[in-house]
């Protein structure tokens, strides 16, 4: 079983506040305090000037605990589990319940514990119900919008934001796979998706790529820092494209506008040049400039549905 205590993660955040615990459990600190006292569930340590503060231990306790509590378990009852026990009593309700609103939280609790067996039971027990579309829009978009602002907040560290968005990322790429052997059936379009230099935030242009290719066009995905020069070697192979990029922290605010004139001039020469972007650079976007042929998009869903 992979440990995350080991010295090799030397990295990974292993002390944690009240405030953390209640980030990343939903329960109020108020509550954990009144739990600590009364089934003395928690165990914090205390620093010179008599702040709580918590082990990786105690916070993988209380996700597991907060899983339980949110089954219906009543917390007089979790306390009496023995602290070994009670991982296994957890995968065993994630085995067997898969209901989208506990779905979070075992993800969440996967991460921590870098425990790819519970993402993947949870991920294969949702599923058993939904189809990957609904797991990514219902699931995976809400849970990567909480881990950003858990990492923007300091409560999880760089090495559980990775561990999980490479987890996503690879069941994103696996049903990409299974749409590639199939040949495109629409013609009109194709479809260039990439990210511009500096820019390697991809799971939503990963997952664009994937819808693109649902919908029966072709899609070449470059990928994430691409060189706006390299774009041109693709404008000679095929007529009608469009390019597909998602500005999340690059092009800067400021240098937006310059990158959008500078690919204008890149697709000068191009009967029909297109560029379809999405993410929160684009709200610096001058619209009185914009090229014509630049539309902008608020989300993953308003492109898919202009497809």
């Amino acid at each position: 079983m992979f440990n995350p205590f080991s010295e090799n993660m030397n990295n990974v955040k292993k002390q944690f506040s009240i405030r953390d615990l209640e980030n990343l459990s939903g329960i109020k600190a108020h509550t954990i305090r009144i739990w600590e006292k009364r089934y003395n569930l928690l165990s914090p340590e205390r620093t010179d000037t008599n702040i709580r503060t918590y082990s990786l231990a105690s916070l993988q306790k209380l996700l597991n605990v907060t899983l339980l509590y949110n089954n219906g378990h009543k917390i007089s009852k979790i306390a009496k589990i023995s602290d070994k026990d009670i991982p296994y009593v957890v995968r065993e309700i994630v085995a067997k319940h898969s209901h989208k609103s506990q779905a979070i939280n075992a993800f969440k609790l996967a991460m921590v514990n870098f425990d790819q067996t519970m993402f993947f039971n949870t991920y294969n027990a949702l599923l058993s119900e939904s189809s990957f579309r609904e797991i990514f829009k219902e699931t995976f978009v809400p849970l990567l919008n909480e881990l950003g602002l858990l990492w923007q907040t300091d409560t999880i560290s760089p090495a559980h934001e990775h561990f999980m968005s490479s987890l996503i990322k690879q069941k994103i790429l696996i049903n990409t796979e299974k749409l590639q052997h199939l040949e495109p059936t629409k013609k009109d379009k194709v479809f260039v998706a990439f990210l511009p230099e500096n820019e390697i935030h991809d799971i939503g242009l990963l997952y664009i790529n994937y819808e693109i290719i649902l919908k029966g066009y072709k899609c070449i995905y470059l990928g994430p820092t691409i060189p706006m020069e390299n774009l041109e070697d693709v404008l000679k192979y095929f007529d009608d494209i469009y390019f597909v990029s998602y500005f999340t922290v690059f092009p800067e605010k400021d240098r937006v506008n310059k990158y959008l004139e500078d690919f204008k001039a890149v697709v000068a020469n191009y009967n029909n040049p297109n560029i379809w972007l999405l993410g929160r650079q684009t709200n610096f976007i001058d619209e009185a400039t914009k090229p014509k042929f630049c539309r902008t998009f608020t989300s993953i869903d308003n492109l898919v549905n202009n497809l």
